[in-house]
């Protein structure tokens, strides 16, 4: 067979175009190039799973009688994922032409049978709020974060709890020979404790406090929730989480909270397992008004719950009763926090929840606050993810404004780890890119940890095994985090260099007085540029190519624009050269004259040190 070939970059707006998500009823052209086939067409594959086969129209490339292209138009008509891919007719034989093998989107492969799809994101006009997409996280783990009572005395401790002795001990539950938890374990961080850590807060350039579950709960994680309409005495009130609110307010600062509403504790008033609890529980009688909100199998002690731990009975969320409860009425859990100061929420394991309750909330969210915003845990691909063989609508409009971005988390992780290079980086970047809608991706929150993970620090120094690289690398990673597009979220601690292994070891206490200054110091410096830097909230993104050690990308806006480029390398000065780039560039990150660079030929060179990271703005 004489060479030939087949190409389409569904990433390059002439193979494609527009780039990425599209919005429902827009027109999408796509080109595939080729050498050698006679016919071309495309067959489309709609959210519903219906199909469409499409005759692609021929065209030659001008004096290449050998090399043609086939085009064809078509409308997005419906939300979700369209999916397509090419079958060509060369001589006799038919081939096809999808996406490759990782499923990353660009350059695709032929396939001899059973092509990889590309994927379109088609969804609904619909915006996330600029106070949210534009902002800083801090997510507080509030019994870990400080305790605000004067005396330092721990309020309204819980029955049979284990209170730890210092502040800076490493926290440890206390289980049984099967391994359930005996004890709860507690610090005392409270909601006071926020209050007057603000300014440190905000010294941080944050605009969004998330915090973890507040609501009264045995645990000290308070993902078990025994009643929803109460703060956890323990971390204060309503009057104190309203104070929370105005004093945040006074500082710019809104309000997250964590609304785990895939199921509830059994030790809640809901569920009343242990009759710790006045009202009648679903576990006590049939005859309890909570009764239909639970899926037993065998009344009382055989019923579905989060993963097997009985302790979480799982709730049918789209019962009436519990819809009420949580979503549709004047006095409910969503409306009451909101209405006492919460801009928004986050969702617990999204992907435990019909897509309808999420829609409900997400509705009942924007009338009660013009501007709230939703949440969803997601730990993959938000566009595309499927659960419990469903597919899942939370990027189509209707849902979520952001999902928080383990994907972003784990690229950082394997690029600075070393486990991938520059040009792997880039596509999975890429990927997420095309398939976001773009307020989706310039929303994403983009963690580097969180209470589910372990600690960034803890992370880099158990690949170097060396304080000073894993400073050095966790100030990388920030860097990245602060300059790319998305939602940089900051989990307390990480910017004081807390370790911390697996939970509990990532819950560690704030270390209030031991922080490590230089990782703290870059943080405010970072935080600081991009508060202040339109270009890094809402620029365009462009990566280029150089060298594996080596990220380099640029951000634009407007007249506006920044360079970045980073190298993990942590031995080797390493020189890069790319463009189309012309003019003068400035250092953000240090104060020498000498530290400009001028692109005379188009393009701009620049030599990063081993762990080095190079912010250049444009002068014009």
């Amino acid at each position: 067979m004489d060479n030939f070939y087949i190409l389409h970059d569904s990433q390059n707006t002439y193979y494609r175009n527009p780039f990425g998500a599209v919005k429902i009823d827009t027109e999408i052209s796509i080109v595939i190039e080729t050498q050698g086939c006679q016919e071309a067409f495309i067959e489309l594959i709609y959210f519903d799973g219906q199909r469409q086969n499409i005759n692609m129209e021929m065209f030659h490339k001008e004096g290449q009688y050998n090399t043609c292209f086939f085009k064809t138009k078509f409308t997005a008509k419906t939300t979700g994922i369209l999916s397509y891919y090419f079958i060509l007719k060369r001589g006799s034989q038919s081939l096809y032409y999808g996406n490759n093998n990782e499923g990353l989107g660009g350059i695709g492969q032929i396939y001899y049978e059973n092509p990889r799809f590309y994927q379109i994101t088609v969804y609904e006009d619909s915006s996330v709020p600029n106070w949210y997409k534009e902002g800083i996280i801090y997510q507080i783990f509030v019994d870990r974060f400080f305790n605000g009572n004067d005396n330092g005395v721990v309020s309204n401790p819980k029955k049979n709890s284990f209170i730890y002795g210092n502040w800076y001990d490493e926290p440890m539950y206390i289980r049984d020979n099967s391994g359930k938890i005996l004890r709860w374990d507690f610090f005392g961080g409270n909601l006071k404790g926020i209050v007057k850590k603000l300014s440190y807060i905000k010294s941080l350039g944050v605009t969004t406090v998330y915090l973890n579950p507040i609501f009264e709960s045995p645990s000290s994680h308070k993902y078990d929730t025994s009643n929803y309409k109460n703060i956890d005495p323990m971390f204060g009130d309503d009057n104190i989480f309203k104070e929370l609110c105005g004093e945040a307010k006074k500082l710019g600062i809104r309000l997250i909270l964590d609304g785990v509403f895939s199921h509830t504790g059994s030790d809640s008033i809901y569920f009343n397992k242990q009759g710790n609890y006045e009202t009648i529980g679903a576990y006590q009688s049939r005859q309890s008004v909570y009764y239909q909100w639970y899926r037993f199998k065998n009344y009382p002690d055989d019923y579905e719950s989060w993963w097997g731990f009985d302790n979480m009975p799982n709730v049918d969320e789209l019962n009436l009763s519990y819809m009420d409860y949580i979503v549709n009425k004047d006095d409910s859990v969503i409306v009451k926090w909101m209405k006492l100061g919460a801009s928004g929420w986050r969702l617990d394991v999204a992907d435990e929840l019909p897509d309808d309750f999420i829609k409900a909330i997400k509705k009942r969210i924007r009338e009660t606050k013009e501007d709230g915003v939703l949440i969803g845990e997601v730990w993959e691909d938000a566009s595309n993810k499927v659960s419990y063989g469903q597919k899942r609508e939370y990027l189509y409009g209707k849902e979520l404004d952001s999902v928080m971005g383990y994907p972003f988390r784990d690229n950082i992780i394997s690029f600075f780890n070393r486990d991938i290079g520059s040009q792997w980086l880039i596509k999975r970047f890429m990927s997420l890119y095309e398939n976001y809608p773009k307020e989706n991706f310039y929303a994403s929150m983009n963690i580097l940890g969180t209470h589910d993970t372990e600690r960034i620090y803890t992370v880099f120094n158990n690949r170097y095994n060396n304080d000073s690289i894993a400073t050095s690398m966790v100030k990388l990673a920030a860097a990245f985090q602060m300059t790319f597009p998305g939602v940089p979220v900051i989990y307390y601690g990480d910017e004081a260099g807390l370790k911390g292994g697996r939970d509990p070891d990532n819950r560690r206490a704030y270390p209030w007085g031991r922080e490590n200054k230089e990782i703290l110091s870059w943080y405010k410096r970072l935080a600081s540029i991009r508060s202040n830097s339109l270009v890094l909230k809402r620029g365009e993104l462009k990566f280029f190519h150089t060298n594996d050690d080596v990220i380099c990308f640029e951000r634009t806006y407007k007249n506006s624009c920044i360079l970045v480029a980073i190298n993990r390398n942590i031995d080797r000065t390493i020189k890069v050269e790319f463009g189309e780039i012309r003019g003068h560039f400035k250092s953000l990150l240090s104060n020498y004259k000498a530290d400009t660079h001028y692109s005379a030929n188009g393009s701009i060179s620049i030599e990063l040190k081993p762990m080095e990271v190079k912010l250049l703005v444009k002068l014009f």
